[in-house]
């Protein structure tokens, strides 16, 4: 399949303090080094979605709320997802919890990966969103990119608050194994997806 995948950099958080714009940029930097993949960010700012609150999940009903559909229609135009992923008392934001829950379709058999960050590396967020990301029907990455302890604390603006790249060889392994992983789910699933229409 020659088409390159088109893929959104979802920002998961929301709060005018939030760390998500270093991690989220460069990531966006590490994909747009590549020849294989386009990438858009897509931030949750944009999308000021009310608390899911439809008759079901859009699978079985439409949505009522105008902003829903926006959202839906937004995410829908993409092969595959990477979240910037905050952990929050060990699990993902609320906001994005809730950008989930507002497509189904949208999401099914396609492909994600994540930068997650915190003083544990974001990793029990991002446990979380791949069981989330099971039942909405999404393939997970085993690769992911992780900033946590004293290279979060070292670039936090609650921290050190230094450039992402002082830590950047630390992160960049993972983000080649995370990026070559989604490439090739996101065509995988595209060719399937062809096959099958």
């Amino acid at each position: 399949m020659s088409q390159k995948p088109k893929i959104a950099l979802i920002i998961g958080s929301t709060r005018a303090t939030r760390f998500a714009d270093k991690p989220a940029q460069w990531m966006l930097k590490q994909a747009e080094q590549r020849g294989d993949i386009d990438v858009e960010v897509v931030d949750l700012r944009d999308h000021p979605l009310p608390f899911f609150d439809e008759v079901a999940s859009n699978a079985w009903a439409p949505s009522k709320s105008p902003e829903a559909v926006r959202w839906q229609e937004t995410v829908g135009r993409y092969d595959g997802y990477i979240f910037v992923v905050s952990e929050y008392n060990r699990s993902i934001t609320g906001v994005l919890k809730n950008a989930l829950d507002q497509a189904y379709v949208e999401w099914g058999r396609k492909p994600f990966s994540a930068i997650a960050y915190g003083s544990m590396g974001g990793s029990r967020a991002l446990e979380h969103l791949r069981g989330i990301g099971v039942e909405l029907q999404m393939v997970s990455t085993h690769a992911a990119v992780h900033i946590g302890a004293g290279d979060f604390f070292a670039t936090s603006p609650l921290g050190g608050n230094k450039p992402i790249e002082e830590i950047e060889e630390n992160l960049l392994p993972s983000a080649k194994m995370a990026l070559d992983e989604l490439v090739w789910w996101a065509k995988a699933t595209m060719a399937a997806k062809a096959v099958a229409a």
